[in-house]
């Protein structure tokens, strides 16, 4: 394997080892000690908080050494948070942006609940004991929530808000990420008024030491748009080394640092763009895994469609909620987003082209040899065909929980379902079951006249039989779904319309060579199994 990553969000004790009799087993990426990162903010005690949406988890970090401590963790009651910003007295406060809710976390550690049906609240400030928070939706708007005060709508029309602060002259600041714009409003409300257009796709509004306007850019270039609003005048755009940036902080000396959605992680940015490094990036998921003809591992990495570089997971596109992935003969990569489209990419072009959409959850996805592909629609409980031009045919239906989908050498559709606990195969008059008792199975890939299947309730992988039913432990102790000993709420459905939090997704490839690739969701790494 790579090298020990010690302690890891899986394993805190790093001692945790995936195991096998009959493979060979290393790490392509290290283990991601970051769950994500989105809002950050620095607390009373110099450390940096982080936000971890996917994750449910919010960490403190230690930015002269980038040791990580976990302080809210996946099985308390927050869910998703998104953004976090500091009281007076010490106290977190938090937006839980899929349940909308805002919590407060004491300085003692108690987490109390401040205000609810909140749709989608995202960014958040605190002005003295006041706690103000944006909404991430068209139409969205920005409220004092204050405990004891209850909701107060200070203004609305946001087009999907977010990171906000306070500025200089005591108002409000906020991006309208759909329009490019950033927006102020006076503290105890009043007409909002736009402070700057045409900004590069804005996700975070903050201010320096020296009270100039940051904007951060959450696309792929790493833009970062600097305006003197009580000075020069002056706007500055440098593009920067962090692509898919979420969010910023700055320190007592002025040094920003950042958040990325996409690979988390965090930097500091210099003022040209330049990023130290201070905590790793890394795989966010990953879900599905797939092995482009060329040798290249793609997976889908919620928020974009990843590679494997010597060791580094890459960007290739920033794609929001990507989770299956596939890649046919023709060298095109195939995957499903939770929004629920199929797309088709082709990586030397860079062009997508979307193949299905309004599909419910659609997850694992194949490629048959006709250029068809077959798809797991867990939310229908269906697996569907969708013929090259593009047209939809449902192969099967009334299944449980469906998650993955392979095609064998003889173009047979193979499918896992999570909650009935089997594989079936796909045929013209139905499903059959070929194992069953299966523990939550996910992953599937065909390999001769086997089945390999990640069996994510008991962390091994599978060698089945599809002919006979019979099967053989090929791994244990595989780091896929939440820690040991771990438990976490169902995650709640979007109160606006978003997905949500990513349903995981342990996917398994297989490469050329006959070797096997499992996405090790639980740490954030790819694992590679040759036969030893």
């Amino acid at each position: 394997m790579r090298a020990d990553p010690g302690p890891t969000r899986y394993d805190r004790t790093g001692r945790l080892r995936p195991r096998s009799e009959r493979w060979r087993i290393e790490r392509l990426t290290r283990a991601n000690p970051l769950w994500g990162s989105n809002g950050i903010a620095f607390g009373p005690d110099g450390r940096l908080y982080v936000a971890q949406y996917v994750a449910g988890r919010i960490s403190a970090v230690d930015i002269g050494s980038g040791d990580v401590e976990v302080v809210v963790d996946v099985d308390g009651p927050v869910q998703s948070p998104d953004d976090l910003a500091f009281g007076a007295d010490g106290s977190m406060y938090i937006t839980d942006l899929t349940p909308g809710r805002v919590w407060r976390r004491a300085p003692d550690g108690t987490i109390t609940l401040v205000a609810e049906d909140v749709l989608a609240p995202n960014g958040i400030a605190c002005v003295g004991d006041r706690v103000f928070v944006n909404e991430m939706r068209p139409g969205g708007r920005v409220l004092e929530v204050t405990p004891g005060t209850g909701p107060v709508v200070l203004a609305d029309g946001l087009a999907m808000g977010n990171a906000m602060q306070l500025g200089p002259d005591g108002c409000l600041y906020y991006p309208h990420m759909v329009t490019g714009e950033v927006h102020r409003v006076p503290l105890d409300g009043g007409a909002p008024e736009l402070v700057a257009e045409d900004v590069h796709a804005p996700v975070a509004v903050r201010f320096d030491r020296g009270g100039v306007l940051t904007v951060l850019s959450r696309g792929e270039e790493g833009i970062v748009t600097r305006i003197d609003l009580f000075g020069s005048g002056d706007r500055t755009v440098v593009p920067g080394e962090v692509s898919g940036m979420d969010n910023a902080a700055f320190d007592t000396e002025n040094r920003m640092f950042v958040s990325s959605f996409a690979a988390g992680g965090i930097a500091e940015l210099a003022p040209d763009g330049r990023a130290r490094t201070v905590v790793p990036s890394g795989l966010v998921g990953p879900f599905g895994v797939a092995v482009h003809r060329s040798g290249t591992v793609f997976t889908g990495d919620n928020h974009r469609l990843a590679t494997v570089d010597d060791g580094e997971p890459v960007t290739r596109e920033l794609l929001v909620h990507s989770h299956g992935v596939a890649a046919d003969d023709g060298g095109r990569v195939h995957l499903t987003s939770q929004f629920g489209d199929v797309r088709s990419y082709d990586p030397d072009d860079r062009v997508l082209t979307t193949r299905a959409r309004r599909l419910s959850r659609p997850t694992g996805v194949a490629a048959r040899a006709d250029g068809s592909l077959v798809v797991a629609e867990t939310g229908a409980g269906r697996v569907v065909a969708i013929a090259e031009d593009d047209t939809l045919t449902v192969l099967a239906e009334g299944l449980g929980a469906p998650v993955d989908v392979a095609v064998d050498e003889r173009d047979r559709c193979y499918v896992t379902d999570e909650q009935r606990g089997t594989v079936s195969l796909v045929g013209e008059d139905g499903t059959q079951v070929v194992a069953e008792g299966l523990d939550a199975p996910q992953g599937i890939a065909a390999v001769g006249e086997e089945l390999f299947v990640v069996e994510t309730g008991r962390r091994r992988l599978l060698a089945v039989d599809p002919a006979t039913g019979e099967r053989r432990v090929e791994a244990q102790d595989l780091a896929v779904g939440l820690p040991p000993g771990t438990a976490r709420p169902q995650p709640a459905l979007s109160t606006c319309g978003l997905p949500g939090v990513p349903v995981p997704f342990a996917g398994v490839a297989a490469g050329p060579d006959g070797s096997l690739y499992v996405s090790a969701n639980g740490e954030g790494s790819v694992l590679h199994l040759r036969r030893g």
